[in-house]
């Protein structure tokens, strides 16, 4: 297989972005990456485009050549990637493997979503498809609810409470405020958290992410590709993906995504590293209690542990392990076909020394954990300085 390295990144800011459309943000974080390399878009030879539900949000299905279109980048072939919340996520793998495999020299891999020219309740049905429409939608399940379901679990099973909860969104906000692409650059307070409106009990609205537009782009290149353009190129060193039951009521514990810990295993495993040396995470903080249940499925700490970890800040900027220094999807923003490759866009950053205020130190091993649905999708990759 080829070493394969990010060589350029780039992101929209996060946001409710009324004056400009999907093609608009896809060709601005796109300009960006192929800009911070120095390449020329005819040195591209494929795109990979993460995006869940542009078809439902905006009317526009055809993404990949949209995407194409909106980069001057045809005749080149670009693919539309769908796996619900780990569209992005996704879209990076296959671009990895695409460059892994020998396929091609340099690819772009890209995500967007436009969330806000609906209505709440159209996203909320749009994301919905992201469920088990037959056994869950159905009967009223929404995102919340089920990730409401884990956290009370969570709480019965292992004694966490509603201020470790919390205690995720106050953690990410912090981060969130140092990073001016965030959608909620902001901090808040526990007592805020808590004080906040109820979504689905545990869950309040301070424990739960937005609706975002936004968009991020990373070009990929093979080992020989990247050293001659790249001053400090990012190596991905391992990457795993994995699937799970689609309703949460199939699993045989709920509070385990199974697929976060296949996923996880495999992508280290494939880098030759432990979680114990992994100095930042970006990880898929679509509810608070995702969190948690994300440091304990990767191995950070054990099952149980993740709400006291959290309390005794564990996670902070600068401690054991920079868990979403980004501001995660809590207070970032969650564009999500776009998350899983603002990820990369968030740990490339850190590599090469360039997060400003959220800069974590002396980072040498990173990882990216992208989740689709309540934990059905699965993809997680493990970066580096330099390389195997």
């Amino acid at each position: 297989m080829e070493k394969v390295a990010i060589i350029g990144i780039g992101q929209t800011k996060f946001g409710e972005h009324w004056k400009y459309s999907l093609r608009d943000l896809m060709a601005e974080a796109g300009k960006k990456a192929v800009d911070d390399c120095g390449i020329a878009g005819k040195e591209i030879q494929a795109i990979y485009g993460g995006t869940m539900s542009a078809g439902r949000m905006i009317g526009q299905e055809h993404i990949g050549a949209l995407i194409a279109d909106a980069m001057g980048l045809t005749p080149i072939p670009s693919t539309r990637v769908e796996n619900a919340c780990a569209s992005g996520g996704t879209a990076l793998r296959e671009a990895y493997l695409a460059v892994s495999g020998g396929h091609y020299d340099m690819v772009v891999a890209g995500g967007v979503e436009k969330m806000t020219d609906v209505y709440t309740d159209q996203a909320s049905l749009a994301l919905g498809g992201a469920a088990d429409q037959e056994w869950e939608v159905f009967f009223g399940a929404t995102f919340p609810s089920l990730y409401a379901l884990i956290a009370k679990r969570h709480m019965y099973e292992y004694g966490t409470t509603e201020e470790q909860l919390a205690r995720v969104a106050v953690k990410n906000h912090h981060n969130g405020a140092l990073n001016p692409l965030a959608q909620f650059p902001f901090e808040v307070s526990i007592e805020q958290v808590m004080e906040s409106p109820k979504v689905a009990e545990p869950l309040k609205l301070l424990d739960c992410s937005p609706i975002t537009d936004g968009a991020a782009a990373v070009i990929l290149a093979n080992e020989e590709t990247a050293k001659k353009i790249a001053d400090t190129p990012v190596w991905i060193n391992g990457s795993g993906q994995a699937s799970d039951t689609l309703a949460l009521h199939d699993r045989t514990n709920i509070c385990t995504l199974n697929a976060s810990v296949v996923a996880g295993k495999k992508a280290m495993k494939q880098a030759g590293v432990t979680p114990k040396q992994i100095d930042l995470a970006e990880v898929h903080d679509c509810f608070t209690i995702a969190e948690i249940c994300a440091i304990e499925d990767l191995g950070f700490v054990k099952k149980g542990e993740g709400g006291k970890s959290m309390e005794d800040g564990m996670f902070d900027l600068n401690s054991s392990i920079s868990i979403n220094p980004s501001g995660g999807l809590k207070a970032c923003g969650h564009p999500v076909g776009a998350t899983g490759v603002k990820q990369a866009v968030e740990i490339a950053e850190h590599l090469r020394g360039e997060a400003g205020k959220r800069q974590v130190e002396n980072v040498e091993i990173a990882l990216t954990h992208n989740v689709g649905g309540s934990g059905a999708s699965c993809v997680v990759h493990v970066f580096s300085r330099g390389g195997n």
